[in-house]
């Protein structure tokens, strides 16, 4: 999943003065980790800097993944961008214009791609990821940016801490906040149903929908005031929002009214994906992975990479898998 460092401070398009004691539900988990992994120097820089290249990039933490064309291509710490052609077994890494810890990325086809992360940096790609561009960069505001979603090759959001929401309407060339919500707990990922609503997972059980495409933004009743960091839409108006301490629950109408899924489990769920297969698979700390059917939502926990953490997974060649987070890129087979 995407996630960014916690601060007191604020700049020009973030709210200041709110300190550890005073947020109703803490610290998130995940965004505590990252900040313990930032802290060993992956913040913000001059504007002339660049990643560094290493040969064992695939091995430091990794935050967000995604599959373009027949690539995978992942970013985390330090400005690390890297592609991989053969299902997770090698990785490429490209150079970019920073070091700052990315935490989101997305794809609209297999040429134009955008990146996000600390220091309010944007990243764009035009030519699959050889070259990348700095689009936007904040590190004043102290808000780092969590998540970025595309709806064509021109209109896009990109949402981070304390409620920031940044929306373009040309590519990422510039961008503009928008108003969610009249409080700022940290927004961390974005999604769309197939009937083309909008939903935000969100810091202390909050979650918002769009049904204009973005133009405007209500707040759905929670089930839970701990954080969610992931909402997944189903077929239908059905959807599933999870996060915190295993909490898992599912909507048949759009959020209106939730009801909670047994997990079987405490450890935090930091990422989801539909499988080739049509089950759904969760992943989060402790190398938790869960499996479930769309139709019943029932959970079951299958070996994972370990102990440490997934903050994403991607699926390459049915049945495989490939899992972020605190150790690298760790390829997987998924029993089927």
């Amino acid at each position: 999943m995407k996630h960014g460092l916690m601060v007191s401070s604020a700049g020009p398009n973030c709210r200041a003065g709110k300190t550890l004691s005073q947020k109703s539900s803490g610290i998130s988990v995940l965004l505590f980790l990252v900040a313990i992994f930032v802290a060993f120097g992956s913040g913000a820089g001059a504007e002339t800097d660049v990643s560094i290249l290493t040969p064992l990039a695939h091995r430091a933490l990794l935050l967000d993944a995604v599959s373009v064309g027949d690539r995978i291509c992942a970013v985390g710490e330090r400005g690390h961008v890297l592609f991989s052609a053969d299902n997770g077994r090698n990785w490429r890494q490209v150079k970019v214009p920073t070091r700052s810890t990315l935490t989101g990325v997305t794809f609209y086809d297999k040429h134009l791609g955008w990146a996000v992360g600390h220091d309010g940096v944007i990243l764009r790609t035009r030519d699959g990821g050889n070259l990348w561009e700095r689009v936007r960069y904040a590190p004043d505001d102290d808000c780092p940016l969590l998540d970025v979603w595309f709806q064509d090759d021109r209109r896009g959001f990109a949402i981070g801490a304390y409620g920031l929401c940044l929306r373009t309407a040309d590519g990422g060339t510039s961008w503009t906040p928008i108003h969610i919500s009249e409080d700022d707990w940290h927004l961390h990922h974005m999604a769309q149903s197939a009937s083309g609503r909008l939903y935000i997972a969100a810091e202390a059980g909050q979650i918002y929908r769009s049904d204009d495409g973005g133009d405007s933004w209500i707040t759905l009743p929670s089930p839970y005031d701990g954080s969610f960091f992931g909402v997944m839409p189903l077929e239908n108006d059905a959807l599933m929002v999870f996060g915190l301490r295993g909490h898992v629950f599912r909507s048949e109408d759009a959020g209106d009214h939730w009801q909670q899924v047994p997990t079987g489990t405490v450890a935090t769920l930091a990422d989801g994906v539909r499988l080739a297969d049509g089950r759904i698979l969760l992943a989060g700390l402790a190398g938790t992975l869960l499996v479930g059917r769309v139709q019943n939502s029932n959970f079951e926990k299958i070996p994972g990479p370990g102990r440490l953490g997934v903050w994403a997974v991607v699926e390459t060649k049915a049945p495989e898998l490939i899992c972020f987070g605190e150790r690298g890129a760790t390829p997987l087979a998924l029993e089927e």
